[in-house]
């Protein structure tokens, strides 16, 4: 279990710091989770999180561009970075000999990332051309333009990478600022995970990051997002000649009574996964949608998607059309499936496989000490430890009862959100207005009315 053995204390400065002691092999991670993400970040500077991430692998003038990425390979270690919308993270792997050398880096860039101005506009185009090469794909597109239609007040709304206007408007001092308020031991949780003794682990964390100022106090995100009280429907059309349907629900946040039903639900319908970033989705090919949308060659891919999430995350149906069918017919089935767990409820022997393939899911993204390093910050950054520790527990007390009754409560037609791609020539406005009996002219401007940043 990711928790037995867990030693957890807390700085002067206000640094979290989680310790999992373990001898199995002479490997030691680190990972250093910062309460940061695109949940925290205001219109007109969208993106930002992602790129100060960017930029703390500019170096340091005790480590200069490269020189650490050089040590960590000399080491025989791995090393990287990434932003989500609830958090950012950096890791390290090393073998547990080098281990001091996260410590000495991670400590350092935590206070002295450069910042350097022409790094700055050499990371703005880079970013740019991300976004770009994201933008060639039109199922990426329409994941885009759902989550904007999904989320009207809350920050979820912006994508991670950053609305392209703000990217181009960003300054130096703009991410600096963000830099110094978010990038600091109070507002960041240290794990160390592997081949060491915790007490001596414990004096080098203090050695590195104790004499660190605090920083100033983290704004708090106090927005939450109204229940949607209307479908809503975007309509995406393109040259890509692979039709995709995505399909939204608002769930609930990971520390929410509802979150394990839901759980079990995801797998029911779509198959059963490790939620976190190293979790293999595994094989859903005995998962309702698969049965009901590709083994009847209605689709030639089928999906859904909870994830844990500090606020209430969408839950999500994604769909990749087989050719000749209409996302119509998409539709009425996924509504047919849910209609039958609202209706009909779930067995109970088809209960008990969803919950073992999730926690099968569940062991097999937390089986080494860099991943069980992961799901520690995560959890407490997300949630709580007590929240990892119930996890297994909380997952088998999921009822056939509880099932139901998240999917009565949460899935109505009026609180979907509805994303259909259409390649231009499968027909585009014609197809859909025979789809769905709409207008193009109706539709088209509601699709514009959702898109609105």
């Amino acid at each position: 279990m990711v928790v037995d053995g867990l030693r957890t204390t807390q700085l002067n400065n206000g640094l979290r710091v989680l310790l999992k002691e373990s001898h199995v092999a002479p490997v030691a991670g680190f990972w250093i989770f910062y309460r940061v993400g695109s949940r925290n970040e205001q219109p007109g500077l969208t993106g930002i999180s992602h790129w100060v991430e960017h930029m703390l692998f500019k170096g340091t003038q005790q480590f200069p561009r490269g020189e650490f990425d050089k040590a960590v390979a000399r080491a025989g270690g791995i090393s990287n970075g990434m932003t989500t919308p609830d958090w950012t993270t950096y890791f390290e792997s090393l073998p547990s000999a080098r281990i001091d050398l996260a410590l000495q880096f991670e400590s350092d860039r935590m206070v002295h990332a450069v910042f350097d101005p022409d790094e700055v506009e050499a990371e703005r185009t880079v970013i740019l051309s991300e976004r770009e090469g994201a933008e060639n794909s039109y199922f990426w597109l329409l994941t885009e333009e759902m989550q904007a239609a999904a989320y009207r007040v809350h920050s979820y709304h912006h994508p991670t990478i950053g609305w392209r206007g703000d990217l181009l408007n960003i300054r130096r001092g703009d991410l600096y600022r963000h830099y110094r308020t978010y990038y600091t031991p109070n507002n960041a949780v240290v794990v160390a995970s592997g081949d060491f003794d915790s007490a001596a682990m414990l004096a080098k964390l203090e050695h590195y990051f104790g004499g660190l100022p605090p920083g100033p106090p983290v704004p708090a995100v106090t927005l939450h997002e109204p229940e949607q009280q209307a479908e809503r429907r975007i309509l995406l059309r393109g040259s890509d000649r692979t039709a995709y349907y995505l399909h939204s629900f608002h769930g609930v946040a990971a520390t929410h009574p509802d979150f394990f039903p839901l759980i079990v639900m995801d797998a029911v319908l779509g198959g059963a996964k490790g939620m976190g970033v190293f979790g293999d989705g595994g094989n859903n090919r005995s998962s309702r949608l698969y049965r009901a949308l590709v083994d009847s060659e209605l689709a030639v891919a089928v999906g859904s998607n909870f994830r844990p999430a500090i606020d209430p995350d969408l839950f999500s149906f994604y769909v990749t059309l087989a050719p000749g069918r209409t996302h119509a017919q998409i539709e009425e089935v996924i509504w047919r499936e849910i209609g039958k767990l609202q209706q009909e409820g779930v067995r109970a022997d088809e209960l008990l496989k969803a919950i073992k393939q999730t926690k099968a899911q569940f062991a097999y993204s937390s089986e080494s000490v860099t991943y069980q390093g992961y799901w520690l910050g995560f959890s407490e950054v997300v949630a709580s430890i007590a929240w990892l520790d119930g996890w297994l527990d909380q997952l088998s007390a999921v009822s056939a009862a509880d099932v139901q009754r998240v999917a009565q409560r949460y899935f109505a037609p009026h609180k979907q959100t509805v994303g259909w791609y259409l390649p231009h020539e499968r027909g585009g406005e014609d197809e859909y207005e025979d789809e769905d009996g709409y207008q193009d002219e109706d539709a088209t401007q509601a699709e514009q009315g959702q898109a609105q940043p």
